[in-house]
């Protein structure tokens, strides 16, 4: 079945069967936001994959997370700064309420019990396995034309942290200057980060990636340098806008460092032909892995020391279609909670942005029918 196809299906089902079912139990009548945030929530079907832990041995059982999980889905679609924000919504919006999964306003559980939550869903990564798997069902089978791969900065609620330097121990002492003497060894010069991940797995070179809160700096459209305290997130964007992969780092990590992990993992993910990226990822790895994995790189020209050279007329063309992903970072950030993350730590902070892509990965979905 194809994509367009698929989500006519299941937003007909939606309209047809479950509307008038929901209307018969509310007691409001049901509002556009409403509707969009149900048939958001029956697309991303995150109840799938949480645990539920309804039973204990001992103590006092706790709350249901299948309607936790989708009280954050909706505490995104909704934008809401703060949980604090969602439990008083959800006490006085009865329809809201039921929509998430919880009957009586005793069911609501406490702001503690949404964090105890949160943090369990952080641990099993609940985020990263319904992306993956919203990907598997509706895009695995398509033919994606570009991929535009882009960063955007993440505010933070933390200090900043330095990284601690790692001390290389020595045998032989300190480095010699100079050139070596006659039938003098020296060691190699440690091969950069970007190299070193052309032959490391994904996993393995986003384990070496710096993730704590620091400061980042970039230099705006209008030329001028911007600092901000807290994170970057980079993310794969196809030209309709459904995010592939996304990676959260330092906001002091330069883009480039990102790049060939990021195209190893979109390629496990989807089929697709073109890598578009702006000047910052203009390194020869990464134009050489973007070759081998199948792909055609059209990446700005970085001028450095020189003139930069110009794109032929067709890759300029084709470089156009990047603007797909700055309209997804503007959405996420706009739209879906990114510019309201409250919660510390990079694994909460990456967490809560994937709420928001969720979220926002099932409402691209049904514009297709638009």
């Amino acid at each position: 079945m194809r994509l367009i196809e698929k989500i006519s299906w299941l937003r007909t089902k939606i309209q047809e069967d479950l509307f008038p079912h929901l209307k018969r139990c509310f007691m409001d009548p049901i509002t556009e936001k409403q509707k969009r945030l149900i048939m958001i929530l029956e697309t991303v079907e995150v109840e799938r994959y949480v645990t539920s832990h309804l039973y204990q041995w001992m103590g006092r059982p706790l709350e249901d997370r299948h309607a936790i999980a989708r009280a954050f889905v909706a505490k995104a679609v909704y934008n809401y700064p703060t949980t604090k924000a969602l439990i008083e919504s959800l006490h006085t919006m009865p329809n809201l309420r039921m929509i998430c999964g919880f009957v009586k306003k005793s069911d609501i559980p406490s702001e503690a019990t949404f964090s105890r939550a949160f943090g369990e869903f952080t641990e099993s990564e609940l985020g990263d396995k319904v992306h993956k798997a919203l990907i598997e069902e509706h895009l695995s089978e398509e033919l994606i034309g570009h991929i535009s791969r882009d960063s955007t900065a993440i505010e933070g609620n933390e200090r900043p942290k330095k990284e601690k330097e790692e001390k290389k121990e020595r045998k032989a002492g300190p480095k010699k200057k100079g050139r070596p003497k006659r039938k003098e060894v020296r060691e190699d010069k440690e091969d950069s980060r970007i190299k070193i991940q052309v032959n490391q797995t994904p996993s393995e070179a986003l384990r070496s990636i710096p993730k704590f809160c620091d400061v980042g700096c970039k230099v705006n459209a209008q030329g001028y340098k911007e600092t901000w305290i807290g994170y970057k997130f980079h993310v794969d964007v196809t030209d309709s806008g459904f995010p592939i992969t996304t990676v959260l780092t330092s906001a002091s990590l330069h883009d480039s460092q990102v790049a060939i992990p990021m195209m190893k993992m979109a390629t496990k993910r989807v089929t697709y032909l073109y890598d578009l990226m702006d000047s910052a990822y203009d390194a020869g790895p990464i134009y050489e892995v973007s070759k081998a994995l199948g792909h055609v790189p059209i990446i700005d020209k970085n001028p450095r020391r020189g003139s930069a050279i110009p794109m032929s007329p067709a890759e300029a063309l084709r470089y156009n279609e990047r603007t797909a992903s700055e309209r997804f970072n503007s959405r996420l950030k706009d739209e879906f909670g990114g510019r309201t993350v409250m919660v510390r730590g990079d694994k909460k902070v990456k967490l809560h942005l994937m709420f928001g892509v969720i979220a926002l990965f099932a409402d691209q979905l049904l514009k297709l029918l638009i």
